[in-house]
């Protein structure tokens, strides 16, 4: 028998704290991310060489992979309103004080280590575990909502912080972002967080009087192969896609482009990818998730293919093909992976399983940014780095294939939504 379809009564708390997940992902990454903007400013301002700046992000992507840890471990100890609450404040504190900073270090302090661990806490973990309580037979679709949203974040906050920067200075456009955490600090004390996360009725990785029960632990998960497998997978993937975009708009400007046109074109890969997010969460419902995957990754290889060959000729087209590869699946895997992951590992550690995992996303970020820098100093050209990222690319890629757990989840989760479809 055809089950009658949900009413919107039924349907609207879950929409409401997908909305809420987004909203936090989105100040989360987007915060992180006008890092860019603040770049230059910084740079003249203390007559600081450019690299030397760029290392505080690197030190604040290596707090977010080590953050998500403690925030899926505090997830799974304290509970969603307690992530929440103690994000927000880190980061309310953390740019209250950086208008008065002087040194390189007490950066990587403040925007590094205190930026990085406050967004891991409000970001994809608590994001992760609370959607995969609320959505079970579309749950790849609601997690790729979410993390499209670090896109939509990116996209609102960086140019509004530029806004900031012209009108205000540098030093008040911090104290401006430190004004809306604060906000969110305040209305996350007054939000109903026992409904928030107890889940829907029907979901199996709802809780039980506050906790999630049953399950694996952390521990139990991290002797596992599966867990070293996703651990792999974020981490090969990152080194690729980070390797590459942090380059991307120096190496066109070499080809011949003009500064505004490689800004244009990293823009559009990044308008791209949360589209990119969203129709591979969409996809991963109706064909199994390794192919999916599969397809994902084959964008990325082309795109670095389409770019490597501009060396050649600056066709159009090529330049097209590496926007719309790179851009569609740059994030895609994410979706694929926490989906698999929920399935695996329900239970009373997801959270904390989920923010280890991570770890690796963070680590591959910082060490593909790295190598790929480095391989351009010792050779003087890309291509040594177009290759290492292609390799990891294809590393992760192989993960989704050849581990039997994965390939088995991947297979399994489609079945079974089927059936609840029926």
């Amino acid at each position: 028998m055809v089950k009658p379809p949900a009413n919107n009564k039924s349907l609207l708390p879950g929409l409401l704290v997908l909305a809420l997940c987004v909203l936090m992902t989105a100040l989360s990454r987007g915060a992180g991310e006008t890092f860019s903007v603040f770049l230059l400013p910084l740079s003249g301002h203390f007559d600081w060489e450019r690299a030397s700046v760029a290392s505080i992000y690197s030190v604040y992507m290596v707090c977010i992979g080590f953050g998500s840890l403690l925030a899926g471990m505090t997830f799974d100890r304290f509970g969603a309103r307690f992530n929440y609450l103690c994000g927000s404040l880190i980061l309310a504190v953390t740019y209250y004080f950086v208008d008065s900073l002087t040194q390189l270090w007490q950066f990587y302090l403040t925007l590094g280590v205190g930026g990085g661990l406050g967004a891991s806490m409000i970001g994809l973990v608590p994001t992760q575990s609370l959607v995969s309580r609320w959505y079970h037979k579309r749950l790849s679709t609601a997690l790729s909502v979410g993390y499209a949203s670090q896109g939509l974040g990116t996209l609102a906050l960086v140019p509004l912080v530029q806004l900031f920067i012209e009108r205000a200075g540098w030093q008040q456009a911090y104290t401006y972002i430190c004004w809306i955490f604060a906000f969110v600090f305040v209305v996350m004390l007054v939000l109903p967080w026992t409904k928030i996360e107890a889940g829907s009725a029907d979901n199996p990785r709802k809780v039980h009087k506050g906790k999630s029960v049953g399950g694996p632990g952390l521990r139990e998960a991290i002797s596992t192969r599966a867990f070293w497998a996703f651990f792999g997978i974020f981490a090969a993937t990152a080194v690729g896609i980070f390797g590459i975009s942090l380059q991307s708009v120096a190496y066109l400007i070499d080809q011949g482009y003009s500064d505004l046109e490689a800004a244009f074109a990293f823009g559009a890969v990044g308008v791209l990818s949360f589209v990119g997010m969203f129709i591979t969460g969409v996809a991963a419902e109706y064909w199994p998730k390794h192919l999916v995957a599969s397809f994902s990754y084959t964008l990325s290889l082309l795109g670095i293919a389409a770019l490597a060959l501009l060396q050649l000729h600056t066709l159009s087209v090529l330049l097209i093909i590496y926007v719309l590869g790179v851009g569609l699946s740059s994030g895609a895997r994410g979706p694929i992976i926490t989906t698999l992951m929920a399935e695996i590992f329900a239970g009373r550690g997801l959270a904390s399983i989920y923010g280890a995992a991570n770890i690796g996303q963070g680590l591959g970020a910082a060490t593909g940014a790295f190598v790929t820098g480095l391989l351009y100093d010792y050779t003087n050209n890309y291509n040594a780095g177009f290759l290492f990222c292609a390799f990891w690319l294809l590393f992760g890629l192989a993960l989704f294939w050849f581990v039997p757990e994965i390939r088995q989840a991947a297979t399994s989760t489609l079945e079974s939504g089927k059936v609840d479809r029926a």
